[in-house]
């Protein structure tokens, strides 16, 4: 592969881990709000014991799931992704 082949998809691989470096903080920060609030509604439920309380609390904790495989998702791909950059700058080093 030719070095400026290499340099580029470098440069697009870095670039990419910016964005999803980002998008990390971002729903790293979205489930701390998200845990919290599905530990509010949580303690409210069963305090009051309703089923509209449980539901309340069904629902939080389903979306702080679901950030929680967003956010898991967005670290494997940053991790290939950094696996791909070592490689590219091996075969720069070559």
């Amino acid at each position: 592969m030719g070095r400026r082949l290499i340099e580029r998809r470098l440069r697009d691989v870095g670039a990419r881990l910016r964005t999803l470096r980002a998008s990390l903080a971002v729903a790293e920060e979205q489930l701390e709000h998200l845990a919290a609030e599905a530990e509010d509604k949580g303690l409210k439920a069963l305090v009051s014991e309703t089923p509209g309380a449980d539901l309340e609390y069904r629902e939080a904790r389903r979306h702080a799931d679901a950030m929680v495989r967003h956010r898991d998702a967005v670290k494997a791909s940053i991790s290939e992704l950094e696996a791909r950059q070592d490689q590219l700058l091996d075969q720069l080093g070559s």
